[in-house]
């Protein structure tokens, strides 16, 4: 691991979710004061739900809302109103709840029965917000990401083409195991993040963690050890259960 991954193991749960609280303000307010806006992509799955909700109750009153831009590092192929859409989740646990104008929002039109399409779509929302020329790739001042159990991120799964993708920004990543298409961002934009945060909760994620951190395995059959940003922060936020197999606990 380089020098510029830093691996914190928290005691709890929520004493994982609020050190997540504490990056997203630190980050928020740090980008604002330098550039004026903060830009952050949001993650599914069931660890941030409890980070969104901390966020939209404990730290509503230090955070620049109207200055924050939400976007997405993946989505189910579902409609916005589906039970398994990482949007209908953020939306229901925070954004519903906090002050922020509906432009500051850019969900996946997941919606659109072409899964291409709509990554088309998305990739030229992202080009038009962040006034990308050819070949340019966004810098979001942070993305949260997860691990599943099979070291993916995001909807970057084991062996999968979109691994390989070098130019896009956004593509409908097919999951054979799954038999259907997910929408996300690709390694260049993650890797192109000024901070990127990982959540990672349970002792389900033990034997991967230590396998994605501490193990020379090929990083395409364990796709979360391909996120090292170029030039941006890379922080593992581990709670005791998920940092159980490391070899080393911080």
């Amino acid at each position: 691991m380089s020098s510029a991954v830093e691996i914190r193991t928290l005691t709890t749960p929520q004493e994982l979710f609020a050190a997540a609280a504490e990056e997203v303000v630190r980050a928020a307010n740090e980008a604002v004061t330098q550039r004026g806006r903060f830009t952050i992509a949001l993650s599914g799955g069931s660890t941030p739900k409890s980070l969104y909700n901390l966020l939209a109750t404990n730290a509503r009153t230090v955070l620049p809302w109207d200055r924050m831009f939400f976007f997405w590092g993946d989505e189910r192929h579902v409609p916005p109103t589906h039970p398994e859409s990482n949007y209908r989740m953020a939306e229901e646990t925070m954004l519903s709840k906090i002050p922020v104008a509906a432009g500051n929002v850019f969900r996946m039109a997941t919606e659109n029965p072409d899964a291409a399409a709509a990554a088309e779509a998305y990739e030229q929302t992202l080009r038009k917000f962040f006034q990308l020329g050819p070949g340019e790739v966004p810098t979001f001042d942070l993305i949260l990401l997860g691990m599943g159990p099979d070291g993916h991120t995001a909807s970057l799964f084991p062996n999968t083409a979109g691994l390989q993708e070098k130019s896009r920004l956004v593509i409908a990543n097919w999951v054979d195991k799954l038999k259907t298409s997910r929408l996300t961002l690709t390694l260049p934009v993650l890797n192109a993040a000024r901070c990127v945060v990982f959540l990672v909760s349970g002792t389900d994620k033990a034997t991967v963690l230590r396998t994605v951190l501490e193990e020379d395995v090929p990083a395409e059959q364990y796709p979360s050890k391909l996120v090292r940003p170029g030039n941006g922060k890379l922080i593992w936020l581990v709670d005791r259960a998920a940092a159980s197999a490391l070899s080393s606990k911080s």
